[in-house]
């Protein structure tokens, strides 16, 4: 495993983000994680792995990026109003199993 340096990744990623988006991210550091534009937390070597990522992306790559990038948005919020609309909760489904299979048994406190 290759050693990186922080500050050459840091300025890689920078100019690859500047050119994909048109303006400089904002990135914190703390304790070996990166944030970029207050995003998830991800470690150097991802940073690294993301301007091969930024720089792949070329004038056809980017609509292809964008129309797919809707969707598995769409996606989530479906699922995520599914999970509010149903009352299901796995302490009761169990606690329901356990005291259906067997009346001796009880629930542990």
């Amino acid at each position: 495993m290759s050693k990186l340096d922080k500050d050459q990744v840091i300025a890689a990623f920078t100019e690859a983000y500047k050119a994909e988006n048109g303006k400089a991210p904002a990135i914190e550091a703390k304790g070996g994680w990166y944030s970029i534009d207050g995003g998830k937390n991800i470690r150097l070597a991802d940073l690294d792995a993301m301007i091969a990522e930024l720089g792949a992306l070329t004038p056809a790559n980017k609509a292809t990026v964008a129309v797919d990038k809707p969707k598995k948005a769409t996606k989530t919020k479906a699922a995520k109003s599914l999970a509010k609309k149903t009352n299901f909760s796995v302490k009761a489904f169990w606690a329901k199993k356990i005291l259906e299979e067997s009346t001796v048994s009880k629930l542990p406190r």
